[in-house]
């Protein structure tokens, strides 16, 4: 404790160029609480607040900043789902254009004007001009299945 207070200044710009580099490092918002509170325990340490109090200080301080910026930051990490329109097929009748093989890794449909490339969702082998049902897409490949006559 006695070499924290005879150095406590040093320490805390350590500290908070510390979080500071690790906040603009990670540009994750994970640090930044710590920097603000470690900016309070030093300006506490030059006003010669004892060592409790600058730590007292430093947790309060950081854990205010966490509490208020918290929303703000779920609010802004949350992740969007990016819409393409391309779940639109699901459920679509397609054409086979190119015999779907999942063995060989060929077969393409076309629904809605667009070629896509395809899979059966069983394994069968589905000729070319059948008409399928996509069920679902996975990358850039539409699962499908045969339609019942």
């Amino acid at each position: 404790m006695e070499y924290f207070a005879e150095h406590a200044v040093a320490i805390w710009v350590v500290l908070l160029i510390g979080f500071s580099v690790i906040e603009a490092v990670t540009v994750q918002l994970v640090s930044v609480w710590f920097a603000v509170g470690s900016l309070a325990a030093l300006i506490a340490s030059l006003f010669k607040v004892g060592v409790v109090g600058q730590l007292v200080i430093f947790l309060v301080v950081s854990i205010i900043c966490f509490i208020i910026t918290r929303p703000l930051v779920k609010r802004f990490s949350q992740n969007k789902i990016q819409s393409t329109n391309a779940d639109r097929c699901i459920g679509q009748t397609a054409v086979v254009t190119e015999e779907i093989d999942n063995i060989k890794a060929s077969g393409q449909v076309k629904v809605n004007g667009n070629i896509w490339t395809a899979r059966s969702e069983n394994g069968e082998i589905i000729p070319v001009d059948s008409m399928v049902t996509v069920i679902k897409i996975e990358g850039v490949k539409l699962i499908v299945k045969t339609e019942k006559e």
